[in-house]
């Protein structure tokens, strides 16, 4: 075991079990705690907000799987990559004010609560809670894998021993700390990141010899490389723009996001939050798929895309520097799982448990089975991971389309359509999920579907069925609350 590298990494550990104890002494003394357990009771400023979106966004995928796919196919890939720079300003720009201001007049404590209090419909919220608990099993355990594997390359420690520290510095201080200590532990995070994007992304280009040195490089290797197309040429402008929708606007529709914007103290925190989440979702996205790229010549004939960011930082770094920046890919992963985690826990207990199975449960009551749920849900997904199928890493990408399918038009129209109503919700669940895995398969078995990602169509689909189902099946008109969220609202 090579302790330079190793010791970084323990230290960013101990960092993370400190961060979890506080977050536990702060929780004790808050006066409601599903509100602080799984919101922080709502008073984070500009920067946390923009650090734990970006760092619940970031994962496995932005630090290892993305700069692999960049390394194989060039800059067609880093373009396709950086259809993600608008993550952060979409979800609160367009979920925003009214959303925070809607979640509080509900106490609305996950994305649940609001559907449930939108649609007044019991069949959305357990169709909804069904489907997040499905795909964010298969998402939460593809990440399980990933932080298993990356702490294996680095100490030589078995898989399993790998997936065991894995899994045990996660809950200790999910379980322990709630979103208080995910959300201060992806400011953290969220430092690593930066930082070591900028670091290595220097680093190789000394490696590589400069710039100029590098795209020489790649043309002698594969002039398509430096092209918008890909190194074979399969990157369409059609389907590069499909992902607009898959890691652009969509990203509105996934609960773990979502939550996020009920979470933030007044509306100064949000617009700086839009800024600050902006630049660093750029930076990290940017350096971390030119680290990909620029890895092409500085170090060829990897095997294994996934593994050339550990790999070159190994390579063009010091051993101790090395195990710092390597702290960026696994505390991205760790701030994935962690919001997965607390996520299916909070559709557990909140929205079946209490709602439909102890409506009366005391604060005690909820607070052991918050904290038993999500660490049998950490055990499951450990369970889950120590053998993988190949399949379960696509499962990733698969759970966020199928997520994006279910919930964005119900959350969206519910907000700004005051026609919206439980039949148009029903229905455009059902079509989002059902045609997203009927195209899934297809596209599987014939190739992509008009050319565009999976996701693409079953959005349209089940935005007109929302609206046609709503006007066919009228209900009373809504009423949306409104409330000043400058006065902490």
């Amino acid at each position: 075991m090579n302790w330079a590298v190793v010791t970084p990494l323990l230290i960013f550990l101990v960092v993370i079990f400190i961060i979890g104890m506080w977050s536990s002494r702060r929780l004790s003394e808050a006066d409601g705690f599903l509100s602080d357990y799984f919101l922080g009771s709502r008073e984070f400023g500009g920067l946390l907000l923009a650090m734990t979106m970006v760092a619940t966004y970031g994962s496995a995928s932005s630090f290892l799987g993305g700069p692999g796919a960049a390394y194989t196919i060039g800059f067609g890939w880093v373009l396709l990559a950086m259809t993600q720079l608008a993550t952060g300003y979409f979800v609160l720009l367009i979920l925003g004010k009214k959303f925070a201001i809607v979640a509080r007049r509900y106490n609305a404590v996950t994305l649940i609560d609001f559907l449930k209090e939108r649609y007044k419909s019991k069949t959305v919220v357990l169709l909804s809670a069904f489907s997040i608990i499905v795909f964010m099993f298969a998402a939460m355990a593809a990440q399980w894998v990933g932080g298993a594997y990356l702490i294996q390359s680095l100490t030589g420690i078995s898989y399993i021993g790998s997936l065991f520290i894995f899994t045990i510095s996660v809950l200790v201080y999910v379980t322990v700390g709630g979103f208080r200590a995910v959300v201060v532990t992806d400011a953290v995070q969220g430092v690593i990141m930066v930082v070591g994007t900028l670091v290595l992304l220097a680093a190789v280009i000394i490696a590589g010899g400069g710039l100029s040195n590098i795209f020489a490089d790649l043309v002698a290797i594969n002039p398509n490389l430096i092209t918008p197309f890909g190194h074979d040429g399969s990157l369409t402008a059609a389907y590069v723009s499909s992902y607009w929708i898959l890691v652009g606007v969509g990203v509105v529709a996934l609960p773990q996001i979502a939550v996020r914007a009920m979470s933030y103290r007044n509306s100064t925190a949000m617009h700086r939050a839009i800024i600050i989440g902006t630049i660093v979702t750029g930076t990290i996205m940017l350096g971390m798929h030119l680290i990909g790229v620029f890895s092409r010549p500085v170090l060829p004939g990897v095997e294994v895309a996934d593994q050339v960011i550990p790999l070159v930082a190994l390579e063009v770094l010091p051993p101790w520097l090395a195990g710092v920046i390597l702290s960026a890919p696994l505390a991205a992963i760790m701030s994935t799982v962690d919001s997965l985690l607390l996520l299916v826990s909070s559709s557990v207990v909140k929205d079946v448990y209490i709602n439909y199975m102890k409506p009366k449960a005391t604060d005690q009551q909820i607070k052991n089975v918050s904290m038993g749920v999500t660490g049998v849900i950490g055990i499951v997904a450990f369970i889950l991971a120590i053998s993988p199928p190949e399949l379960l890493i696509y499962l990733n990408l698969f759970a966020f389309g199928g997520l994006e399918s279910a919930f964005m038009w119900p959350l969206i129209m519910g907000l700004y359509w005051k026609y919206a109503n439980k039949t148009g919700a029903i229905a455009s669940m059902i079509t989002g999920i059902g045609s997203y895995i009927a195209i899934h398969y297809y596209n599987q078995a014939y190739g992509d579907l008009f050319g565009v990602h999976t996701v693409t169509v079953p959005v349209f689909l089940s935005l007109i069925v929302f609206v046609v189902f709503s006007l066919i099946f009228k209900e009373e008109a809504y009423e949306f609350p409104t409330k000043n969220i400058n006065k902490g609202a």
